[in-house]
């Protein structure tokens, strides 16, 4: 891994392809990559499985400070540090989008320096170079390569139709920023995922949420924190595909499936009528049956025995117990 802006020697291998008009190439867009230190509130919910201190990295993309990240760094979070090149500046929680999986902060300081250019992911091919950046204890880098794009379903309730793969894999890849040959911006990082290049092939690597998800949303994000439009309906679930149905392998506790008396081991048959047989089903079926506080039908199946349970759902948004002030 390297060590620091004058150590980012791989950077050159980009500047190979043509850049776009609107780059300012690899090496200034790497300027534009900052650390990220937050903590959670003691009383969080997501402190469970995400602690409470998070590390992580974020990109500048205006310049009044604001910082785009991946939403796990930043739920729930009720205090921000942003670290760049010697310095640290306190920041606050814009945004948090559960849909796309992007979070927002806003330095309260001056963070000295420009914002980043952001690309297209639609354009990129497979086998396309690129170069991932991230800040954590330093600047760190690596050439990796475009392996596939696909659907991704998430155990935690969440689902993109197109998520970008890229091998080999990336260590500090929370919030890492991805770039094209040009020098912009095309995915934010989320996950490492053991097989990047396909479903099943052995090929670690990492997940990327394209950035052409946060345009439509930007907005609405800056304005009220969160998409306007009506929020999908939640379970509280996190969920496995298992021997084509789904698996429950946690209940959130106080959330509506505990409610309704789902438990951890069971596998779901059917949810409104209808059998399901991958995660993606099961979210595309749930969100279609209307928005948070719809009741959802589920047929469950554990020791030997099918039951039929009826979950309210509600706004996940609504559960945790700290947000900020939108």
């Amino acid at each position: 891994m390297l060590g620091g802006i004058g150590a980012v020697s791989g950077l050159g291998l980009l500047t190979l392809a043509p850049r776009r008009a609107a780059s300012t190439g690899p090496r200034e867009t790497a300027r534009a990559v900052v650390g990220l230190r937050t903590e959670a509130a003691p009383e969080a919910r997501s402190a469970a499985t995400l602690g409470r201190e998070r590390v992580g990295s974020g990109l500048l993309i205006d310049a009044a400070g604001l910082v785009l990240t991946i939403g796990y760094l930043v739920l729930e979070a009720s205090g921000v540090e942003i670290h760049g090149e010697g310095r640290v500046v306190p920041g606050e929680v814009v945004a948090y989008d559960g849909v796309s999986g992007f979070g927002l902060v806003r330095a309260l300081g001056p963070l000295g320096r420009a914002p980043a250019p952001l690309g297209r992911a639609r354009d990129l091919a497979i086998g396309s170079p690129l170069f991932v950046l991230s800040r954590v204890g330093g600047l760190d880098g690596r050439p990796v390569t475009l392996v596939d794009r696909r659907e991704f379903a998430g155990y935690w309730e969440y689902l993109l139709d197109e998520a970008l793969f890229t091998s080999p894999a990336f260590e500090t890849f929370g919030g890492a920023v991805l770039i094209d040959a040009g020098g912009a911006v095309v995915g934010i990082g989320s996950l490492f995922v053991a097989d990047a290049a396909g479903k099943g092939v052995q090929s670690p690597g990492n997940m990327f949420v394209p950035i052409d998800l946060l345009g439509p949303i930007l907005a609405d994000l800056l304005a009220y924190g969160r998409r306007r439009e009506p929020a999908r309906p939640w379970l509280g679930l996190t969920l496995r595909e298992e021997n084509g149905a789904v698996r429950v392998l946690r209940v959130a506790e106080d959330g509506p499936a505990a409610r309704a008396s789902v438990r951890p081991g069971e596998l779901v048959l059917a949810l409104a009528g209808e059998r399901v047989r991958s995660l993606a089903a099961f979210y595309r079926k749930l969100w279609g049956l209307g928005a948070a506080g719809v009741a959802v039908p589920l047929e469950l199946h554990a020791g030997g025995a099918i039951r039929r349970v009826t979950v309210t759902s509600i706004d996940r948004d609504r559960w945790l117990r700290w947000r900020p002030s939108f």
